[in-house]
């Protein structure tokens, strides 16, 4: 059986959610290898082991640590040449993304990218792709070469099946130009207690009808009742009420938590489009012909002023007790 490379997402200590995505993807068609770029392979392997690895290829070291995306291609592009991978799997991030078009120049493969499935058909992978805001979904299939896919977080659902794990070293020698970008400096950015976006089970997020920055003290209230993320939609991040790495959106992050409550977002396509596939839907609105409450499994009418406090109080009671 054939191996299928995927890219690992990991800070250093902790395995992200997406990496137990594409391996529960990878196992459908081939033999999950990981690829893990940087230091901290072995406290990762237990996790990495859960979701179906049967190898995890290391590359770390001050080579591939101290400069930016190209170390990471050429390392997978070596590994490609030496294993003849089946496929290779990223995730949609930003990096992921640039990882995959610097990888398909290097072998001369097809591309995919934003993929949120994948399937096995004309003697190779086809691709699903959610487009125009989540409007149309369309069939993508790589003609030529290994087929390289970027694969949008969260479209799938993680699935644990236990394998070996056994760590090797990649064995890939880097070019002088894949050290033509080097770090020269890292900051560690700040991070409160409430959990990653991408990563929460639960996530609050308020829109347009908030009102004002100020007024998102009162999600961010609610979120922390929960001990969920908080989210925005796109007009409020436009705004400048809330950052814009919070944005949940086609251009911002897809979110899939087990609940996801939409407070005063109407529910553009756009918006639509990174929450859709969330597992219980709330919302609260006091249009009752917004949009959104096509997707909602529960819906509360009316002034999100009232019933949001009221909400928060509530939660806060019964956490109490």
């Amino acid at each position: 059986m054939a191996e299928v490379l995927v890219l690992a997402e990991h800070d250093g200590e902790t395995v992200k959610k997406v990496t137990g995505e594409l391996l529960t993807l990878a196992r459908q068609f081939g033999e999950p290898a990981v690829v893990w770029i940087g230091a901290g392979a072995e406290g990762g392997r237990e996790r990495l082991a859960e979701f179906g690895a049967a190898k995890v290829y290391v590359a770390d070291g001050s080579d591939v640590e101290d400069y930016i995306v190209a170390p990471t291609a050429e390392v997978l592009a070596g590994l490609v040449a030496q294993k003849s991978p089946a496929a290779v799997l990223l995730a949609a991030t930003g990096d992921g993304k640039e990882v995959a078009g610097r990888l398909a120049v290097k072998i001369g493969s097809g591309v995919i990218t934003d993929a949120v499935g994948l399937t096995a058909g004309g003697g190779g992978l086809v691709a699903e792709q959610s487009i125009f805001g989540g409007a149309i979904n369309v069939q993508s299939a790589v003609r030529t070469g290994t087929p390289i896919v970027a694969v949008r977080p969260n479209s799938i659902a993680a699935e644990p099946a236990p394998a070996a794990a056994e760590i090797e070293p990649a064995g890939v020698e880097l070019s002088d130009a894949a050290k033509a970008a080097k770090i020269t400096e890292r900051v560690v950015a700040e991070r409160g207690e409430r959990p990653e976006l991408s990563e929460a089970a639960i996530v609050v997020s308020g829109g347009r009808g908030v009102g004002n920055a100020d007024n998102f003290a009162l999600i961010e209230k609610l979120a922390d009742s929960l001990g969920a993320a908080v989210g925005a939609s796109r007009a409020a991040t436009d705004a400048g009420w809330y950052p814009h790495q919070f944005q949940v959106g086609q251009t911002g992050k897809t979110v899939s938590p087990q609940l996801y409550l939409a407070v005063g977002i109407s529910g553009a396509i756009q918006h639509r489009a990174g929450m859709q596939t969330s597992k219980t839907i709330m919302v609260i609105n006091k249009d009752p012909e917004a949009p959104i409450f096509e997707l909602a499994d529960f819906g509360v009418v009316g002034d999100l002023f009232a019933v949001v406090p009221q909400l928060t109080e509530e939660v806060e009671r019964r956490s109490a007790s």
